[in-house]
């Protein structure tokens, strides 16, 4: 999602995994007393552990080499303990129970202000790691009430990719604003091709590409039933009714958003970097990219920061924790994030290196302006997000196939408030 950080390019181009909702109660009484009683098993004082989700061949090999390059530099043995993206969270709350947490986890940072509330995380700060150069809102990506946790290397958002052709042979401009879109796909979709696909469906892939449009039009996820957010599912729902929209979307996870694209099947979509490498094995499709159409020229188009975050566990081992930040400062250096970017197409979380990112992938100036102004999902509600997103899915499902937008919504803000 997104996107949620990634498990795999591979894993991405077919499904994206649902990840574990995990209740505070069981992440507190699984890691909240491993500090109070040590670190458990012995370990080797110059080995440490590194878990992510880079089951993918590529971002396993990456990895590995920016691993081995911070092994070089720090005079200690890095391994890299990947396993699927969707399994991170449970792996690590076994790990908390056994003692046998790994020196630097990866998380996901929609799942950080869980593990975070339940004091299984150490401030970065703490540690020596400062902020300088980060923007605010990649900052507060990695932070839980105000305090930092997690140390992103790059980030991801969503924006709008176009069929430049079918655009160009219709005479169409890229859109910029919603009553654009709405005519600009009304006018592409023709045959078995639609204007636009996104992805709309019951998981977490659907909620984050509604954010742009419910964070663009001033709505926000503290009050789902307020006006704001029922204007920006009524413009779902406009899409649907001009038949720019396939009523598969409800189905629809962002691979499968993307899979329709390149199939020629939609002129345009909402879909994120992770798609690139995929994009560009389809030989003649010539695509480009634009941020995200606002309700009216002016607004700003506010999307959502996807992505991990390295942070440390409270392992209660003070030395090892010290060298885990150094390791995270690694990392997340400058160099190495540009090396990680222009791997992965992702945006570098560090201003200068970003900077430096743009010069070599101009083509995709546009994310780097979409990330500019987007935000955490987490930064208002921390760990309650998850019952916003659940809640949010159970509402588009409602919505788009009839029911009023005010009546899901309504009952989306009731389940939220419950935590049901």
């Amino acid at each position: 999602m997104t996107a949620p950080s990634p498990d795999g390019l591979r894993q991405r181009r077919r499904r994206r995994h649902r990840r574990a909702v995990v209740p505070l109660t069981v992440v507190s009484a699984l890691v909240g007393g491993v500090a109070l009683s040590g670190c458990g098993q012995q370990r080797d004082p110059d080995v440490y552990t590194v878990m992510n989700s880079s089951t993918d061949e590529s971002y396993h090999r990456w990895d590995a080499q920016t691993l081995a390059r911070c092994s070089k530099q720090l005079g200690v043995r890095i391994e890299q303990q990947s396993v699927p993206a969707a399994q991170v969270m449970t792996k690590a709350l076994r790990m908390a129970s056994s003692k046998s947490l790994p020196d630097v986890l990866q998380l996901d940072a929609s799942e950080m202000p869980t593990f975070a509330e339940a004091g299984g995380l150490i401030p970065l700060k703490d540690l020596g790691l400062t902020t300088t150069d980060i923007p605010r809102g990649i900052v507060n990506f990695g932070s839980y009430e105000g305090t930092y946790y997690g140390a992103a290397r790059t980030v991801n958002t969503l924006a709008l990719f176009y069929n430049k052709d079918t655009l160009d042979k219709a005479g169409l401009e890229v859109p910029t604003t919603w009553a654009e879109m709405r005519s600009t796909a009304k006018r592409l979709t023709q045959g078995k091709r639609y204007g636009l696909a996104l992805s709309a469906g019951g998981a977490e892939d659907g909620v984050f590409q509604f954010t742009p449009f419910m964070w663009s039009n001033g709505g926000d996820e503290t009050k789902l039933d307020s006006p704001q957010v029922a204007g920006a599912l009524d413009y779902w729902k406009s899409l649907l009714k001009d038949r720019s929209l396939s009523k598969s979307t409800v189905n629809w996870t962002q691979a499968d958003v993307n899979d329709q694209f390149m199939a020629g099947n939609a002129a345009m979509m909402i879909n994120g970097p992770w798609q690139v490498e995929t994009l560009n094995t389809k030989k003649g499709l010539n695509w480009g990219i634009a941020q995200i159409p606002v309700p009216k020229a002016g607004d700003d188009s506010v999307g959502p920061l996807g992505g991990g975050i390295l942070t440390v566990p409270n392992t209660g081992d003070s030395a090892r924790e010290k060298m885990s930040a150094k390791i995270i400062g690694c990392m997340s250096g400058e160099q190495e994030q540009i090396t990680y970017a222009l791997n992965s197409w992702m945006v570098p979380a560090n201003e200068k290196a970003a900077a430096v990112w743009r010069k070599k992938v101009p083509e995709l100036a546009a994310l780097s302006e979409q990330v500019a102004t987007a935000r955490s999902r987490t930064a208002k509600l921390g760990a309650g997000w998850s019952s916003v997103s659940l809640a949010l899915q159970s509402a588009f499902q409602s919505a788009l196939t009839g029911e009023s937008s005010e009546a899901a919504l309504k009952r989306a803000q009731q389940r939220a408030t419950s935590g049901n």
